[in-house]
């Protein structure tokens, strides 16, 4: 060994004495050396990631919002049916009672009824008073009674049970009630069974077609 390297502290293998730091040693702890080499290149950015989750978090706040929107609106529409249509059969088999009475009405002579008879007369007026409430009732609970006559064909409110022949009306339109029809709310109840006439401006179109027809046959 030397004199050089005693005064350096630097022994006869160039290891450093004890309590002194070795130089190799301190180059490779220098702050940030080694975190710098155990970044991996391209990794995510922090922020990125937590933007990423914050828009998901988002999408699925909003969806679950417009879920509930939709389960909102679908119970209410639910229960305003059901306060609406609840008495539909309860109608419908009233409606068949208002019927009979109707029945015995018209199976009342109406010679008898101008006769006079005292006991008759007060039974058909007690009979169709007992048809007028019930159909009162029945309005305020959402019936309506269809009054179709004068009216267009229409195969959602009305049944056709035969046809009219009838030039002086439009065609499809109905001339005759045979049975009355009813609905509740905006849905029908009971179609109402009708008669239609047949003909009307259709025929007179083609009654006034006929005369040009034949002077064009008669041109040379």
């Amino acid at each position: 060994m030397t004199d050089e390297s005693k005064k350096n502290g630097i022994g006869e293998h160039g290891a450093a004495k004890p309590g002194e730091a070795d130089p190799a040693q301190t180059v490779d702890s220098a702050p940030g050396a080694g975190e710098a080499a155990d970044a991996p290149e391209g990794s995510p950015d922090p922020v990125d990631l937590l933007a990423a989750e914050r828009d998901d978090l988002k999408d699925k706040y909003l969806r679950l919002a417009a879920e509930m929107d939709n389960l909102r609106r679908r119970t209410a529409r639910d229960v305003r049916d059901a306060r609406s249509y609840s008495v539909s059969n309860f109608a419908r088999d009233m409606l068949a009672v208002s019927d009979n009475l109707r029945r015995a009405l018209d199976a009342i002579p109406a010679e008898a009824l101008e006769a006079g008879e005292a006991g008759l007369k007060a039974l058909a007026e007690g009979v169709e008073l007992t048809e007028r409430s019930m159909l009162s009732a029945l309005e305020r609970h959402g019936v309506k009674k269809l009054s179709p006559t004068g009216q267009k064909f229409d195969p959602n409110f009305h049944q056709a049970m035969f046809e009219v022949p009838n030039p002086d009306v439009p065609n499809n339109t109905i001339v005759e009630v045979v049975q009355d029809g009813f609905v509740i709310g905006d849905r029908v109840l009971r179609p109402a069974m009708v008669g239609v006439a047949k003909g009307g401006p259709k025929q007179a179109a083609e009654a006034s077609a006929e005369p040009q027809d034949a002077s064009e046959e008669a041109e040379p």
